[in-house]
């Protein structure tokens, strides 16, 4: 007997009610969406943008509120190529609304009903739907033995950074480790270089045990996803999702 044929998603309208910039370039809006039908943590969706002439350009990015919060919320990193993302980025106000078409994916997603260890490894704006993870664990009140690792250029480029201090100074089960590539504060005692297989070893549980989630850019996940596997990991334990360079 043949299958039925999936029902494709709707667009439907949100209005953006928060704009909050996370650093220099990358800006998170929160919407109001009534009609959300909910979505898991790691999910994205697409944005779609129609220009006056009818253009239109559409771009996905990663959920990243919780599944529990009351807004949906997407953070996104402005490129200056890009289509889409400046407009988010630059001239998006509170009270506009957007197209949106979701929730999307069911392989790079995690509930805490899964359990862990939880390993969350994040190159650049790859930290945001490893954030969403870290919220719906945090709003479920599990105490899942979770560790992040960060990569990025310097502190400044450290996205959610108060939150994720907050977090990981309230939850003694969750480690939040930053390695700072290009540039570091004085008296910097991190992480100082690209995510290695040393680094690793040294970040990963005991014999590959739990779950792993890789994000980032397309040459970052894949070494990070071969370095976890030379320590234990097996493959159908490490989840990746990756984005090129260009975009937005």
């Amino acid at each position: 007997m043949p299958g039925r044929a999936l029902t494709p998603l709707a667009w439907t309208l949100g209005e953006v009610a928060e704009l909050v910039d996370e650093t220099a370039t990358v800006k998170t809006v929160a919407l109001e969406l009534p009609d959300w039908p909910g979505h898991r943590a790691g999910q994205h969706l697409d944005v779609r943008l129609t220009a006056a002439d009818g253009y239109q350009a559409q771009r996905s990015y990663s959920i990243a509120s919780a599944p529990e919060d009351e807004r949906l919320a997407i953070t996104v990193e402005r490129l200056d190529d890009g289509e889409v993302s400046p407009y988010l980025a630059e001239e998006l106000v509170v009270g506009d609304k957007l197209e949106l078409r979701g929730p999307i994916g069911g392989y790079f997603v995690w509930d805490v009903n899964e359990g862990g260890p939880l390993l969350l490894v994040g190159g650049g704006s790859g930290v945001v739907p490893l954030m969403a993870m870290l919220r719906h664990r945090a709003a479920a009140g599990a105490t899942t033995s979770a560790r992040l690792l960060y990569s990025a250029r310097s502190l400044d480029h450290v996205i959610y950074r108060e939150e994720l201090d907050r977090l990981a100074k309230g939850d003694s089960s969750l480690d939040v480790l930053l390695s700072l590539t290009r540039a570091q504060p004085p008296g910097w005692t991190g992480y100082a270089r690209r995510v290695d297989g040393d680094m690793l070893r040294e970040v990963a549980f005991a014999g590959g045990e739990g779950i792993a989630f890789v994000c980032g850019p397309t040459r970052f996940v894949e070494a990070v996803a071969d370095g976890l596997l030379a320590v234990g990991y097996a493959p159908e334990r490490v989840k990746t999702e990756r984005f090129g360079p260009t975009g937005g």
